[in-house]
């Protein structure tokens, strides 16, 4: 990139003095990351040692355009700077320095190495405390799926180790501000009683998840000469990015390594904090302005034309019912609204309006993005179905979507089954319809279902699949010899397989999806969507055979058999984060609005769906937990109130807006369904606000409604 691009306050952090204490906020777009990317490579280009320089960033998604910018570069491969998260960090310097801190942590077994829990694992572990307690009648009010209530007694957890309160006094603080049904108190010694227990059980076994990798980074291993000495030599130049969606743990961190740093480049996004379910604090990070040796304010955006600015400015006055608020000129082209009476007719709609601008705009479909407050499997499921139909590229990413709900996962389980009869698992005749349909291309249900029927035996001893010649002539030619043939490959090979060999889990899967599935006239052949969930798939049943203290290897029909009862259970393969190469394709891309606020890329085009209902609003029910509550701006005994409740979505609703519409350069599409999929009609905040907005615009003088 040439440096002639940048604009004046953009060189004047590049070029900065290389000892330089710098902080830069600004709003999304304005090029701040930018500058950093210029800055590193300036103060290489002067003697700067590659190494030295530490880049932090909240999450690894966030460093993509680093790592992207380096891969450009023509630094050598061995001496490039660090990118990383605070917990990556702590990950490094725990397993370096494990001698010294091992016993101050409390860890038994200090004479063995540490092993780092994925969300995966620790959800694994946290069953192995839960199940037992729910035995005894713990947690019996709560009316939750079982993969939520073991990651929101994990979020109390990290709560404490980013706020920096001792984990012991989760039940105290929830219990303080609670002004409900007395009830819940019991739910709290519930949660309180299973973090701790979780806690003894990691520090018996030499287990360490993301809290207690908090924790033993930021109270024990800062705290440690040797460790700090090194950190010292190690990095001597930090840029730091988003600080506003990171947490107060890391903020101290790093406040307190700042004097010991030859430079600094601190970067705030003014407005966000979209993490702050997961611990943000943008009034933490705030204190770095004060610490800074020069700071910058960044306001040129490089997206759009500022109109959508200026309608972002326009919906906070809605949203806070300001009396007579402005509707410049400029953006009543920008937004486009429909109402449309059912979920059918609102994918429709958005269908054809996706159609049209792709085949008729032109508009690349990865400047296109398709938002709801929460993504339904029905309405994925629904625009999933209309998009192909209309052969448009799309990727649909939902985190709290679990693997256990993805059918090429269920196909591929399945087929492991068939190819196992010694794990005693036998599969449904709707299973066994599925996986044909997912695994043979051009089958259709019908014959998918017929086939079900016909070719699997439920007694037969062994393997359980019949030959496709063993059907009558007259069910042959209405199958189709063409199927028959791609099926008895499938048939053969599982067999096959089960006659000569056993494989570790992962194995068996990555063999299945190379050898068979992704072959021509096969499902996956070509499908990068069921790539994608397959390798996803094969990672975790990776992950769970190298899981310690899982008895993993002792009897490996049991361990198969227990990781596909806790994949269906949702424990095993529950979240995964979103790659930026996936996020990045030229593709539709469809997600939950936090999602994609969290992505942090533009695009021409957005598409706000359900706009009535109370999701885009309100907080979401976590009965165990509390965002606000366990955060350090929250005092300690104060009760939160109905009054608490409105302040905190009003005032997310008009951040959440704001952040999307400063990510749209051209234009807003927003619908509306009548009745929403529970049957019910809604007429949440978000569609008041929208209805003001029409009305100002039609009467500018009119008072807010």
């Amino acid at each position: 990139m040439n440096s002639l691009v940048l604009n004046e306050l953009q060189q004047k952090v590049v070029n900065s003095a290389k000892n330089s204490k710098i902080f830069l906020e600004g709003p999304f777009g304005t090029g701040k990351t930018t500058s950093a990317i210029y800055r590193m490579l300036n103060i290489v280009s002067n003697g700067v040692d590659p190494a030295n320089i530490l880049i932090l960033v909240p999450q690894r998604t966030l460093a993509y355009p680093y790592q992207s910018a380096l891969d450009r570069s023509l630094l050598p491969a061995g001496c490039q700077p660090k990118i990383t998260t605070l917990a990556g960090l702590g990950q490094e310097i725990t397993t370096l320095f494990w001698s010294m801190i091992a016993s101050d942590a409390g860890f038994k077994k200090n004479d063995q190495p540490p092993h780092f829990l994925s969300i995966e694992s620790a959800q694994y572990y946290m069953h192995k405390i839960v199940r037992p307690l729910i035995e005894r009648g713990f947690f019996e009010s709560v009316i939750l799926d079982h993969n939520r209530l073991l990651s929101q007694i994990l979020d109390n957890l990290n709560k404490s180790a980013i706020v920096g309160f001792p984990e012991t006094e989760i039940l105290e603080r929830l219990n303080a501000a609670w002004v409900g049904d007395p009830t819940q108190s019991h739910i709290y010694k519930d949660c309180q009683t299973a973090a701790s227990l979780f806690r003894e059980f990691c520090l018996e076994n030499n287990l360490i998840d993301y809290s207690l990798n908090i924790k033993i980074f930021c109270d024990i291993a800062w705290k440690i000469s040797e460790c700090k000495a090194y950190l010292n030599s190690r990095y001597k130049h930090i840029i730091y990015d988003n600080i506003e969606e990171d947490t107060p743990s890391s903020h101290d961190l790093i406040e307190n390594w700042l004097p010991n740093l030859e430079s600094s480049l601190l970067i705030m996004d003014n407005g966000g904090g979209y993490r702050r379910f997961l611990g943000a604090d943008p009034m933490s990070a705030r204190r770095f302005k004060q610490l800074a040796g020069c700071c910058f304010d960044a306001q040129q955006s490089y997206y759009g034309d500022g109109s959508m600015a200026m309608l972002a400015n326009v919906f906070t006055d809605a949203i806070n019912r300001k009396k007579g608020f402005p509707v410049p000129e400029i953006i009543k082209g920008k937004m486009e609204f429909s109402n449309q009476p059912y979920l059918p007719e609102m994918v429709r709609w958005v269908s054809e309006k996706v159609e049209y601008l792709i085949y008729r705009e032109s508009v690349s479909p990865r400047d296109i993005v398709i938002l709801a407050p929460y993504l339904s499997d029905s309405m994925r499921f629904s625009l999933i179905q209309a998009l192909e139909n209309k052969s448009i590229p799309l990727q649909s990413y939902r985190p709290s979507r679990s693997l256990s709900a993805e059918p090429p996962t269920l196909c591929m389980l399945t087929l492991a089954q068939l190819a196992h009869p010694n794990w005693k698992q036998i599969p449904t005749r709707f299973e066994i319809r599925n996986a044909l349909l997912q695994s043979i291309a051009e089958l259709d249900l019908l014959r998918a279902d017929l086939m079900s029927q016909i070719i699997y035996s439920h007694n037969k001893e062994g393997f359980s699949l019949n030959s496709f010649e063993r059907i009558n002539p007259p069910m042959q030619e209405r199958i189709t010899f063409r199927i028959g043939q791609k099926y008895e490959k499938l048939r053969l090979w599982l067999e096959k397989y089960h006659e000569n060999q056993s494989l570790e889990m992962d194995v068996f899967l990555s063999r299945l999806f190379g050898e068979i599935l992704s072959q021509p006239g096969f499902g996956f052949h070509r499908n990068y969507r069921n790539a994608g969930v397959a390798a996803r798939l094969i990672a975790s049943a990776a992950n769970f055979r190298k899981l310690p203290t899982s008895g993993v290897g002792t009897n490996q029909d049991a361990d198969f058999r227990e990781f596909i009862t806790l994949f269906h259970e949702g424990i095993i393969g529950s979240q995964y984060l979103i790659r930026e190469n996936e996020s990045n394709q030229n593709a539709v891309f469809i997600a939950p609005a936090y999602t994609f606020l969290m992505l942090n890329r533009p695009v021409c085009i957005q598409f706000w769906l359900d706009i009535s209902s109370m999701g885009w609003w309100k907080r979401i029910n976590q009965p165990l937990t509390h965002p606000v509550v366990l955060s350090r701006n929250w005092i300690s005994g104060v009760p939160w109130t109905d009054a608490h409740e409105y302040s905190f979505n009003q005032t997310t609703l008009q951040q959440v807006v704001s952040g999307l519409l400063l990510r749209c350069t051209d234009k807003l599409f927003l619908c509306a369904s009548g009745i929403n999929q529970s049957g019910d009609e809604e007429r949440g905040p978000l569609l008041q606000a929208i209805q003001r907005i029409n009305m100002a615009m039609i009467h500018p003088d009119a008072g807010a409604v």
